[in-house]
């Protein structure tokens, strides 16, 4: 009887692809998209890879503010929706990784993701730029870095850890809590908060890992360019929330035009055309 041979894809995994486009772009611009049609924008737009955030699934999904409440089953059907859609590498924010942080990297490994972060916050956590936030001790978060490490279904998957220490306990202790992350197992680290070039240069050169630097609007970080981050050492760019924002205030615009007006109008040179969304989603294919 012939010998049944099973067929290996040669296809790379999600994770091998986010460290290829980290490899081919320094820094990495991580574009946030809320669901598939967001990251068919990001893609169209020329973007390497696409970002989760966890506050989008708890803001636009769930209509409530961002301070723990969402579960892994809420993270994972938005992530479905933007990896059956969409190949660009995946970076999902799992907030503190809930009850099992191994189970949670295996289920969106399982998804398509190509890359978690998950934060030394403690549960009820907060948005990383507002005040009052409350973090773990070193210990807790390592044990929750060497957790979802061991739910990593292939070495390329990349675990991310997050400390928000830089506000609460400097730049010093921002850095030891890092370095005990890498040496948990951590692939890359996410370091939250930060207000100055030279505070990410300091931060990058003790670093033994690639550093990802969080650009969100109306936070604690200024507006840094990619020039000016790229001379610092950072190795990722991320805007998590920049194009949900401006969808936000835009629909704002027009249902309130709407309302006021009783027609659509004035605001129609606002929209995308019919034509350049069946374009984007490739309908005519």
């Amino acid at each position: 009887m012939a010998s049944k041979i099973r067929a290996v894809s040669s296809s790379p995994t999600p994770g091998a692809r986010f460290r290829a486009a980290l490899a081919a772009e320094r820094p990495l611009q991580i574009a946030g998209t809320l669901n598939a049609y967001s990251a068919l924008l990001a893609q169209r737009a020329g973007f390497r890879a696409i970002y989760l955030s966890g506050a989008g699934v708890a803001n636009h999904s769930h209509g409530i503010p961002d301070i723990g409440d969402t579960t892994l089953a809420d993270v994972l059907i938005d992530a479905q929706r933007i990896t059956r859609r969409v190949e660009l590498p995946l970076l999902v924010d799992i907030d503190t990784g809930w009850d099992d942080p191994a189970a949670a990297v295996c289920e969106l490994a399982a998804a398509g993701v190509a890359a978690v972060h998950l934060e030394d916050q403690v549960p009820a956590k907060k948005c990383g730029h507002l005040p009052g936030k409350h973090l773990v001790p070193t210990a807790e978060m390592v044990e929750r870095v060497r957790a979802a490490v061991s739910g990593k279904p292939d070495p390329d998957f990349v675990v991310m850890a997050r400390t928000d220490a830089a506000a609460n306990e400097g730049i010093p202790a921002a850095i030891r809590r890092a370095q005990a992350y890498v040496d948990a197992g951590a692939d890359m680290i996410f370091a939250e908060a930060l207000r100055t070039l030279d505070d990410y240069k300091i931060f990058t050169a003790a670093i033994n890992a690639p550093v990802l630097a969080n650009l969100t609007e109306f936070g604690q970080t200024p507006y840094f360019t990619i020039e000016e981050l790229r001379a610092t050492g950072i190795a990722m760019v991320l805007y998590p929330l920049s194009a949900s924002r401006a969808a936000a205030a835009a629909a704002l615009d027009v249902y309130a035009t709407i309302r006021r007006d009783g027609t659509q109008k004035s605001v129609v040179g606002k929209m995308q055309t019919r034509a350049d969304l069946y374009h984007t989603l490739g309908y005519q294919a």
